[in-house]
């Protein structure tokens, strides 16, 4: 779970981020990234529509956003907002799958948004390679 600090909770932090954030898209997701101060934590958002499946699909699909996002937060702890939106097929993705366009969409995405430096760098989830086992729930 990642600490409230790093959490996007309001509507209105959603919207910023949505519409002034760089958005790349993949099969399974689609990431907006907006900068911030280089002194304010990351924070993450997540959109998982009823159109991803039921509730236990989406909330399958959420808990293995959030582990993303965390590994994520470890490496970039400052300085951008994001918003991961879930596509339909992401409930039936694998979790290399899953990773590896989390990752994709988050590299670009953040380099389209001029975040800082280390953020455009590798992205964590791709330790996340076939073969490795997902991490426990």
């Amino acid at each position: 779970m990642l600490p409230d600090q790093h959490r996007i909770r309001t509507s209105a932090q959603f919207s910023a981020t949505t519409r002034s954030g760089a958005r790349n898209g993949r099969r399974n997701v689609v990431v907006y990234v907006r900068p911030t101060a280089e002194d304010r934590p990351a924070r993450f958002g997540f959109v998982v529509s009823k159109a991803v499946g039921n509730a236990v699909r989406r909330n399958k699909v959420k808990r293995r956003l959030r582990e993303l996002a965390q590994t994520t937060v470890r490496q970039v702890p400052y300085g951008y907002d994001v918003v991961v939106r879930a596509l339909p097929p992401a409930s039936a993705a694998d979790w290399a799958e899953l990773a590896a366009d989390y990752a994709k969409a988050w590299r670009t995405a953040s380099a389209r948004a001029g975040a800082p430096r280390a953020a455009t760098g590798t992205c964590p989830a791709e330790d996340h390679r076939p073969g490795r086992e997902e991490p426990a729930s």
